[in-house]
């Protein structure tokens, strides 16, 4: 056989890209088809219901629920907040009073937030108060057209960029300048790195980032940091919890993390480096967001090029498809985890593992010179 399929992360220095910009609801769409927009552009816009709260009258007041409805100062539709008296004095949230026994120690029940009175319950004696509606806003997240727009729902927005996807990311959607901190693919992310002047970039590193510098850049206001390797013991901190099996991209951390390769101190691929390294400067959008089950969404870098580009040809892509005599691969599993080498052979016969079961393999020679047989499986095509 003289090439296989094998999945990877894609790289690509210059592609068309293009995104779907949904509202959770029906909303109203803010540009029209052949806009130009900026990637922090507002698309789309909406509000989406308030919270609800539950005020429990009758505890309050002492009375029955029966005798709730008779007991209101508001009806339902009101409006419920602070209002200044006759005196000057707030009046509160006050939404019932009740005259106590023979005119005695009356009582009044208040609401804890401002609201909406949706209904009053003589069964329950509760109240219900919905909340201020939450505005949702969408952002263009790339440079580019809008090339259809989606009436009530959003747009879809292309653009030529620099596209790279990570393997693991955590933290939503950022924005900010690439700014490479980190000389070489090797080199970790450590706080000494960090500037007060970096503030809203998008700084990249070759190898790990270390827990210590996460931290400094969220001091610094870093919009998101994206390296080689992280540790699990240094994510669980700065999650403060264990990650479960999920969708990531919804931590609010203060900062926004992508790792290219995966865990432990791995440096980033070569091409990879240099491909962002030579787009320094240049403004981007960048989203943690993850899955690795069904429906796989991996973190993603998007680097838009300047307009006059969008007829240009497309320049070098990489990272999973045909896998072939040359291929620049990483082996990801053990006892090779994350050894970055060539494809030197792909022979057709079935080889015996160490197992004792069969499977098709490549010969990989690594950096340092070995010659190793791995399983088709157990590698992925990178750009090294």
């Amino acid at each position: 056989m003289a090439h296989a399929y094998t999945p990877g992360l894609q790289v690509a220095e210059r592609m068309r890209f293009r995104t779907r910009r949904s509202l959770p609801i029906a909303g109203e769409v803010l540009v029209r088809e052949g806009a130009r927009v900026q990637a922090r552009d507002v698309v789309a816009a909406t509000t989406l219901p308030g919270e609800i709260q539950v005020v429990n009258v009758a505890h309050q007041l002492g009375v029955s629920a029966g005798d709730v409805p008779k007991c209101m100062v508001r009806r339902v539709g009101e409006a419920v907040t602070e209002s200044a008296g006759e005196n000057g004095e707030t009046t509160g949230l006050v939404l019932a009073r009740s005259a106590g026994m023979f005119g005695w120690f009356p009582r009044e029940a208040s609401a804890k937030e401002p609201g909406t009175i949706e209904s009053i319950s003589n069964v329950t004696g509760q109240v219900l108060l919905r909340g201020a509606p939450i505005p949702v806003q969408v952002r263009a997240y790339a440079t580019g057209e809008v090339v259809e727009v989606l009436p009530g729902e959003g747009v879809v927005v292309e653009a030529p960029v620099t596209f790279v996807q990570g393997i693991f990311g955590v933290g939503g959607e950022a924005y900010g300048t690439i700014r490479t901190v980190t000389a070489t693919p090797a080199e970790p992310l450590v706080p000494g790195l960090l500037r007060p002047e970096h503030k809203g970039a998008i700084l990249v590193a070759g190898g790990r980032i270390h827990g210590d510098a996460v931290r400094r850049a969220i001091e610094l206001g870093v919009s998101a940091l994206i390296g080689g390797g992280i540790d699990d013991q240094d994510l669980r901190t700065i999650l403060g919890c264990d990650l479960g099996v999920a969708i990531t991209g919804t931590e609010r951390i203060g900062i926004t993390l992508i790792v290219t390769e995966g865990f432990g101190d791995i440096a980033m691929a070569d091409r990879t480096f240099a491909l962002l390294k030579a787009r320094d400067g240049a403004e981007a959008a960048v989203n943690g967001a993850t899955q690795i089950r069904a429906g796989v969404l991996r973190p993603e870098i998007v680097i838009p090029w300047p307009e006059e580009s969008i007829a240009a040809p497309e320049g070098s892509q990489y990272g999973g498809g045909v896998l072939a005599v040359g291929s620049a691969v990483r082996i990801i599993r053990d006892p090779h985890f994350g050894v970055l080498g060539e494809v030197t052979r792909l022979p057709h016969e079935p080889h015996v593992l160490q197992t004792g079961s069969k499977a098709r393999v490549l010969h990989v020679r690594s950096r340092d010179g070995r010659e190793l047989v791995i399983p088709r499986a157990n590698v992925e095509i990178v750009g090294v």
